[in-house]
């Protein structure tokens, strides 16, 4: 059984930093797409950073610059969201996501975790 767990979330002032981490378990599928997708109140669910097995990166164009998406470099396993320069906007619940698919942004993915929220105050 695939579980996705993540943790790191908070409450920070705005230009403050939050990294973020999720760790895969039971994924035993060889080729992966993995990343994090964020929704605030009322609004739809948005893809905010994906990464690939061969290596593809996709970010949204709010986070570009600010937000870098990483793995583990011994265990693939362990996915990393560094968000730098938070801004009010990017108060939501985050979630990790992972699938043997390339989905880009798009919520198309099989395995989600619980989530974790992030606050970013004025």
């Amino acid at each position: 059984q695939v579980r996705l767990v993540e943790s790191g979330g908070g409450s920070v002032q705005a230009g403050g930093s939050l990294r973020l981490s999720c760790v895969v378990s039971g994924y035993t599928y060889s080729s992966y797409c993995m990343g994090w997708f964020r929704q605030a109140p009322g609004k739809e669910r948005e893809g905010v950073a994906v990464i690939a097995d061969d290596g593809r990166i996709r970010y949204a164009d709010s986070v570009k610059g600010r937000f870098t998406i990483s793995q583990d470099n011994a265990q693939k396993n362990t996915l990393y969201l560094q968000m730098n320069s938070l801004k009010p906007e990017d108060t939501a619940m985050y979630y990790c996501v992972a699938d043997w698919a390339w989905n880009g942004l798009r919520p198309f993915y099989n395995y989600w975790g619980q989530g974790t929220q992030v606050t970013v105050s004025s």
